[in-house]
């Protein structure tokens, strides 16, 4: 499955447009990260533990939105955009959206 940011893939050419791709999810701190966080708080500087979960959180919705573009029959994700919103307090969602797309042979 190729993945880009992209509109195009150099030396591709895209056959079929087969819709939106997209997969989510949503992640809440945990107490023992909070606390850790707290101190961090105090000093400055990066909170290593919420950067984790992020980066956690970002490669699961994108391996969901991979998932997504394989039921559709896609060969290929383009224009891939990620967002991300609070559903609550301590409670974040992100999401990974693009166009699945078929490739020409």
């Amino acid at each position: 499955m190729i993945l880009t940011t992209t509109e195009q893939i150099p030396d591709r050419e895209i056959s079929e447009i087969l819709g939106i791709a997209r997969g989510s999810t949503v992640r809440t701190r945990n107490v023992g990260r909070d606390v850790f966080a707290s101190l961090k708080h105090l000093i400055g500087g990066e909170i290593s533990e919420y950067t984790k979960l992020q980066a956690e959180s970002r490669e699961q919705a994108i391996e969901r939105m991979k998932q997504d573009a394989v039921m559709l029959g896609a060969d290929a994700i383009v224009n891939i955009r990620l967002t991300t919103s609070v559903v609550m307090q301590g409670a974040a969602e992100i999401l990974a959206y693009g166009t699945a797309v078929k490739l020409k042979q």
